[in-house]
């Protein structure tokens, strides 16, 4: 019976005859005393920036944080401070781990770089820059303009009789609507609807491309304004089918420009895997990784097919094979970048390009 008493009271014994409670253990009587925190170690770094030509030293940082974000954009204004040419402004500014690889993003934290406690770094100069809207609006000035030239026809470009007379063809007429209209887009676009993730790009692309747009623009508007053009062989009907397809295009490149403008807050660079959204033109998504590319060459076709015009079709060639390119390119990107990225996707041509 004590026994089971005993097991009963539990915390309580039995002391000359009366039931007193046990006492309780020391650790609960006094309390705790919160644990010190650990001071975190901080690991500093020492950076070395070498000349990826020369190899010449050319600034030696000490006791740079592990942690410092935007790492490549601080090391470009270091090396605007310390090197001799004023030039070097940073747009212009290369930063590599390798004298020959890839330059470093901005925003590139030095913790997740693969260097040690000691880390090298490689200036590259890029040359001279300029911004990405000034090229913009620059090459797709040019064939606005080249463009209407030829369609007023203004002296010295064909014979003389001909000077500001107009084409008795109304194909002419609408290609040239559809033309100013193709440039006029990508001109608002450029102002209002792109965000460019690189700032700049080399000077001497503007020269390239620019020979592009306008070489072509004037090679087309040549033909297309020729007193001597002949309409499309199918007449009306083959023109009516190709302003469908020009215009139906047109509507998709603008609404997937929306869409990967929607992506991309204003001033950041970030990069999201891109989706079809409510507008049914961006269902194209599904299939493509650069719809923008898909439907700027059915524009063109369309374009093509209404002009009825050798010069029209190289054009949209070579427009198609560089486009492929970047296509591929942005493909590549996409699929590195994002372990998650949709597998069905085709760079440009979906299930075959």
């Amino acid at each position: 019976m004590d026994a089971l008493a005993l097991e009963a009271t539990g915390n309580k014994r039995v002391a000359n005859g009366a039931v007193v409670p046990a006492p309780l253990p020391v650790q609960a009587q006094s309390k705790r005393k919160p644990a010190k925190k650990t001071k975190k170690a901080v690991v500093f770094f020492e950076v070395e920036i070498l000349d990826a030509k020369t190899k010449d030293k050319l600034c030696f940082l000490d006791k740079v944080r592990h942690h410092s974000s935007f790492f490549t954009h601080f090391l470009k204004k270091i090396c605007f401070l310390f090197v001799s040419d004023p030039q070097w402004y940073p747009a212009r500014q290369s930063i590599r781990l390798d004298p020959k690889g890839k330059s470093l993003k901005d925003e590139d934290v030095l913790q997740h770089l693969p260097v040690g406690t000691t880390a090298t770094f490689y200036f590259r100069d890029l040359g001279a820059q300029i911004s990405w809207v000034t090229v913009f609006l620059t090459e797709y000035t040019g064939p606005l303009v080249i463009y209407l030239l030829f369609y007023f026809r203004v002296p010295f470009i064909y014979p003389p009789k001909y000077d500001f007379t107009t084409s008795k063809h109304w194909v002419v007429h609408l290609a040239c609507m559809c033309h100013s209209f193709h440039y006029v887009k990508r001109l608002l676009e450029t102002l209002f609807v792109h965000r460019f993730s690189h700032g700049t790009m080399p000077l001497r692309n503007i020269f390239k491309n620019c020979t592009y747009y306008w070489g072509f623009a004037a090679w087309m508007a040549y033909y297309i304004n020729h007193p001597l053009y002949t309409p499309p062989i199918y007449g009306e009907q083959q023109i009516r089918i190709a302003l469908i397809i020009f215009l139906f295009c047109q509507i998709g490149n603008f609404s997937i420009h929306i869409a990967l403008r929607n992506l991309r807050p204003p001033g950041s660079k970030t990069r999201k895997i891109p989706y079809p959204t409510k507008n049914p033109f961006t269902w194209i998504f599904l299939l493509v990784s650069c719809p923008n590319y898909t439907y700027e060459l059915g524009s063109w076709l369309g374009f093509t097919l209404m002009t009825q015009c050798l010069p029209v079709a190289f054009f949209t060639l070579v427009g198609f094979i560089q486009m492929t390119v970047w296509a591929k390119g942005k493909h590549r990107s996409y699929l590195k970048e994002f372990r998650d990225y949709p597998p069905l996707r085709s760079p440009i041509l979906p299930f075959i390009l």
